[in-house]
């Protein structure tokens, strides 16, 4: 039975989602500060998150970002909530590597439908043994673990799937728009918008694994176009 992480302090909300969610087969535990789900972390592990913005304690995106330098807490997906539908805040949630974004008051139907698309990618993962090699760098779909000679690089859940959707397609030119419906599975959601926070995680990706970030060599810019995986890497 898959484990959700609740985080948000109003109580009748979370009772009324914790309620459905329990009832279509998920465990789920509630927090209402940042502290407690940092507690919660701690004692537990977790399959996702659902984290709202607004906390008594601390802003979402404060505590994101906090959960994302801890090794054993970074892989684990995260769904923003917020009361707030400014499509800024959308923009900022899913630049930071939150896997979805739900806008207050939404439909438990969509909850569960979001829910269900971010735990089905992780289910897809290949075995561990299943290894992408371009020279110097490894991608292990199984562990989601990115390797440049041998150093673990560090990046978010959303960035892992958004490189493995361009490593797996090697010399094909990708939009913007298929790499986001690739690494969410939402292609019918797709915000034009949304293009920045692509180019934003592209970015982050390549600060991660580029010898020289300003002049890429394994992720290239076909301009107009979108973006290219090298097959031939060094």
């Amino acid at each position: 039975m898959p484990r959700i992480l609740l985080v948000d302090d109003d109580d009748r909300l979370a009772s009324m989602v914790a309620d459905y969610l329990r009832g279509n087969q998920f465990d789920v535990c509630h927090a209402e500060t940042g502290g407690q789900a940092k507690v919660e972390l701690q004692k537990q592990t977790f399959d996702l998150i659902l984290l709202d913005l607004m906390l008594p304690d601390t802003d979402g995106i404060t505590l994101f970002r906090e959960l994302q330098s801890q090794p054993s807490v970074r892989t684990i997906p995260v769904i923003m909530l917020t009361a707030r539908g400014d499509p800024t805040d959308k923009v900022i949630g899913l630049e930071v590597g939150a896997e979805d974004y739900v806008a207050k008051p939404f439909e438990p139907r969509e909850l569960l439908a979001r829910i269900r698309v971010v735990l089905r990618r992780g289910e897809r993962a290949a075995p561990m043994s299943d290894i992408l090699r371009f020279g110097r760098l490894e991608i292990d779909r199984g562990s989601r673990v990115v390797w440049v000679d041998g150093e673990e690089k560090q990046l978010t859940s959303y960035q892992f799937d958004l490189m493995l959707a361009m490593a797996e397609r090697a010399g094909r030119v990708l939009s913007r728009e298929t790499l986001a419906g690739l690494a969410r599975e939402d292609h019918h959601s797709y915000d034009p918008a949304l293009d920045r926070s692509v180019d934003v995680h592209i970015a982050r990706i390549r600060s991660a694994i580029e010898d020289n970030p300003k002049h890429p060599r394994r992720i290239l810019t076909v301009r107009g176009a979108g973006y290219v995986f090298a097959k031939a890497q060094h």
